[in-house]
């Protein structure tokens, strides 16, 4: 008898564990940044949620960041998928949510994006935002500053600011036609620009330089250091809530 009521306690305790690390319900009322894991400050959560909620202002698309102790026992990516299908993070017919999530005791963040912005942020731009900008500040336990990078890149991505190939950081080259295309086009420019005495280096994305040739000049750049914020520190209203997004299985994430 013994036995089976230590059984019966046993059982009853897996399935509260579980249950108390279920989906969160929406948040009421509605906010951007929900610390359920009380990882940051105050002041911290408030800063972010005022970025988060300017982009969304001036934007159709929606960023949640979701701090919870662990997503146990799901997997970090299931348990992103899911709070963002449960929440409808994003506007309803245009699915562009993005669920930011952090598990502090798993040591491990997800970035999970919606069918709409799949495209923007393919899962290798999600891996390396994870990977090259957020882990490397929470390994030096700059949390917050970490988040905030990585919510800069988000919004730079999402808004269409960063072009870079997603293959230049992974390994993946161009084929050597290509490069040879690019390499052969430059020079033709260069030729050109000086055979017109440098009259041609007034078009959009480079300047002229002393020698008449086109010094091309990065339209968009990206710094490591500091935040990038630009014009989504500050907003004109609260968060309205969510829309209805859909999320299938895009995203990427990293422990550290």
């Amino acid at each position: 008898m013994k036995k089976l009521l230590l059984l019966c306690v046993l059982t009853l305790s897996i399935a509260l564990a579980g249950v108390a690390q279920d989906i969160p319900p929406k948040p009421n009322p509605p906010r951007l940044v929900n610390d359920f894991a009380k990882a940051l400050s105050a002041e911290e959560v408030a800063a972010l949620e005022r970025k988060l909620v300017a982009y969304d202002d001036s934007t159709s698309s929606q960023i949640t960041l979701v701090i919870v102790p662990t997503t146990q026992p799901y997997d970090i990516s299931d348990y992103a998928f899911r709070l963002g299908r449960a929440w409808g993070v994003g506007e309803q017919g245009k699915n562009n949510g993005i669920v930011l999530l952090w598990a502090p005791n798993d040591r491990k963040v997800f970035i999970a994006t919606g069918y709409g912005l799949e495209g923007a942020i393919p899962d290798v731009i999600a891996k390396r935002i994870v990977s090259d900008v957020i882990i490397p500040e929470f390994r030096n336990e700059r949390y917050y500053q970490g988040l905030d990078l990585g919510i800069d890149n988000i919004i730079k991505y999402a808004s269409g600011e960063y072009k870079a190939d997603p293959s230049a950081s992974d390994g993946e080259g161009e084929s050597p036609g290509f490069l040879i295309f690019v390499v052969a086009f430059i020079i033709i420019i260069i030729i050109i620009s000086r055979s017109k005495g440098g009259r041609g280096g007034g078009g959009r994305g480079y300047r002229s330089g002393r020698g008449g040739g086109p010094i091309f000049w990065p339209y968009t750049t990206y710094s490591g250091g500091g935040s990038s914020s630009g014009n989504w520190g500050s907003s004109g209203g609260g968060f309205g809530g969510f829309g209805g997004g859909s999320f299938g299985g895009g995203g990427a994430g990293g422990s550290y």
